[in-house]
């Protein structure tokens, strides 16, 4: 699945990594503990979260994610904006609790990290 595609799904206000739109992604993951984060954290992964530090921008980086998605319509902080931004990582934001947004994603298609189907 694409990128805006998840946007799209998600009705997403993109905050960061306009020009990484067609990226494809492989799979999701959400989580609201930093731990559980570092777990759910692959490459090419949308990674679905209420926390909004700079951990979470470093630790996507470092696991080479395609996307962060702040749900609860929770804002990242605006350092946590700007290194998103100097990584040239997608960062957006969902109304939908984490829950619904991980549901939309896995009903149109994007499989979660552990394989599920």
């Amino acid at each position: 699945m694409r990128i805006y595609e998840v946007k799209d799904i998600l009705k997403a206000t993109l905050l960061t990594g306009e020009d990484q739109l067609e990226r494809t992604v492989i799979g999701a993951g959400g989580a609201d503990i930093m731990e559980a984060f570092l777990a759910a954290a692959a490459k090419d992964a949308v990674i679905l979260t209420g926390l909004t530090g700079d951990d979470v921008i470093r630790t996507a980086k470092v696991a080479d994610v395609g996307a962060v998605v702040f749900v609860r319509g929770k804002k990242p902080q605006d350092s946590a904006i700007e290194l998103a931004r100097s990584f040239n990582l997608v960062t957006m934001s969902t109304g939908y609790s984490l829950f619904v947004a991980s549901g939309k994603l896995y009903m149109s298609g994007l499989r979660g990290l552990d394989g599920s189907w």
